[in-house]
């Protein structure tokens, strides 16, 4: 699905992303993780074409796709989420997600289509689809959702999650973290899923890629990044036991 190779981003004297590379299969959940500055949403601001990378290449099904727009890089199937959601308050939650489907598609629907594909997206993320139902309704947990849905209305392959559980609490964690899991299975979207939580994020992913001041320091299954001592040096620390308990939990 795609392929990073060498990907390098630079501002100024300041080397953010530094010759990062990874495959990532079709279907895959791949957790990115790493200490704050790492470089993670560096990165996925590279895939998605909000920045151009200083060198390196990124290829989507084949297709090289550095050097290419935002939006042509979301109509090849390439959504993506925010870590602070920035909805259009004056438009219901429906209108908001149709809004994504309507301009986000490269064959773009009909505005009944669009709203259609909004209400199913809607559906998958637990929302309300609803005409009255209004943006300022939800609470934290709701507009991380809505972000989501969002992005799944432009119907990705492949989708780029940041943070998507800041400012929920635990029951709500695990609740998100089963929903993408199930989102995978019922769209079969490739997702890279970027997240400081490590025992919800753990409990999905299938491999994980670590980085640390804009390197790979390792990557593999979550079992083996979980015990990697310059993993557990740089990012997991104190949290390292409960995180492999959570992984141990996982594997049975």
């Amino acid at each position: 699905m795609l392929s990073v190779s060498r990907l390098t981003k630079r501002f100024g004297g300041f080397t953010a992303v530094n010759e990062v590379s990874f495959e990532l299969a079709r279907g895959e959940i791949l957790g990115l993780i790493g200490p704050n500055g790492s470089g993670k949403s560096t990165t996925f601001n590279l895939i998605a074409g909000a920045l151009a990378p200083s060198a390196g290449s990124i290829r989507l099904q084949g297709r090289e796709i550095v050097g290419e727009p935002a939006n042509r890089i979301a109509h090849h199937g390439v959504a993506r989420t925010f870590q602070i959601p920035r909805p259009f308050r004056r438009l219901s939650v429906v209108e908001n997600v149709a809004l994504a489907a309507y301009y986000g598609q490269q064959e773009r629907p009909s505005r009944e289509n669009a709203f259609a594909q909004a209400r199913e997206a809607l559906a998958l993320v637990n929302l309300p689809a609803e005409d009255s139902a209004r943006v300022d309704g939800l609470g934290a947990a709701g507009l991380k959702k809505l972000e989501l849905a969002r992005a799944l209305a432009t119907r990705p392959q492949l989708l780029l999650a940041d943070e998507s559980l800041g400012g929920l609490d635990e029951t709500e964690m695990h609740q998100a973290a089963d929903m993408l899991a199930a989102i995978r299975a019922q769209r079969g979207i490739t997702i890279i899923w970027v997240e400081h939580i490590m025992g919800a994020l753990m409990r999905i992913v299938d491999r994980c890629l670590v980085l640390d001041h804009g390197e790979v320091i390792a990557q593999g299954p979550p079992q083996e990044v979980a015990h990697d001592p310059k993993v557990i040096e740089v990012y997991l620390g104190s949290d390292a036991e409960d995180v492999q308990a959570t992984v141990a939990a996982r594997t049975g």
